[in-house]
């Protein structure tokens, strides 16, 4: 929770997302609904409460009830969410979308859903490019037209194809993930029409490779960083 809180009171932020690949990590889960639901939940709950800001949950690939699942969020005090097509069969996948979306409604707030495909991510070498992008387009704009206001395509790295994809999906409505030492910035994803930018697991990762860095230091005889801040 603590990097909740320390992320929170960085000016400028509104809204907070978390990552089932670091939440399963933290406790010893390898990412992809390894983590049990409930364990998941808890440590969501756990975050909504320790911040005032809005909050979005990783909800994987729904968990076997994407709708269900969702509720369960919703109860837990999550406002938004990231759901994941695993490459599923598009009727599936849109009808898992809607679902969710639903349960949005049936709790009376409007659930900001991350709708995520796996088309580039998943895609196979030697399928031409083009088919890729096309493909996640085309999911994309199901998961639009059955009510997500936000479509997630992980692998979008290159300028053009980001540009592409996100003046066939409207402007503000792509999510693209952060790479460290290959991303575009977010400014400059912002000016190409992208809404928002996940990290994935990146920022955990940051936060870890600090502390080895000062394991080393230590155990080579040196000290703790000068600049360390109080953030705890």
């Amino acid at each position: 929770m603590v990097s909740a809180q320390v992320v929170a009171d960085v000016p400028g932020v509104q809204a907070l997302a978390t990552a089932s690949h670091s939440i399963a990590s933290t406790f010893g889960y390898p990412d992809g609904e390894h983590i049990p639901l409930d364990l998941h939940l808890d440590m969501v709950r756990r975050i909504v409460a320790a911040v005032d800001l809005p909050v979005s949950m990783d909800l994987e690939a729904g968990y076997g009830n994407a709708g269900e699942t969702a509720r369960r969020a919703i109860e837990a005090g999550v406002v938004g969410g990231n759901l994941e097509d695993q490459m599923r069969p598009l009727d599936e996948a849109v009808d898992a979308v809607r679902a969710v979306m639903a349960a949005g409604r049936a709790a009376g707030i409007e659930f900001v859903l991350n709708a995520r495909t796996d088309a580039v991510a998943r895609a196979d070498a030697s399928t031409p490019r083009d088919d890729v992008l096309a493909e996640a387009i085309r999911r994309g704009q199901a998961f639009l037209e059955a009510g997500a206001p936000v479509v997630f395509v992980p692998g979008l790295i290159a300028r053009d194809e980001i540009a592409q994809v996100a003046r066939a999906l409207g402007h503000n409505r792509l999510t693209v993930i952060s790479v460290p030492g290959k991303s575009l910035s977010a400014s400059e994803l912002q000016a190409l029409g992208v809404a928002r930018v996940s990290t994935g697991p990146f920022t955990q990762r940051v936060a870890l490779t600090a502390l080895q860095d000062a394991a080393k230091a230590l155990v080579g005889g040196g000290t703790l960083p000068a600049d360390t801040r109080a953030l705890n």
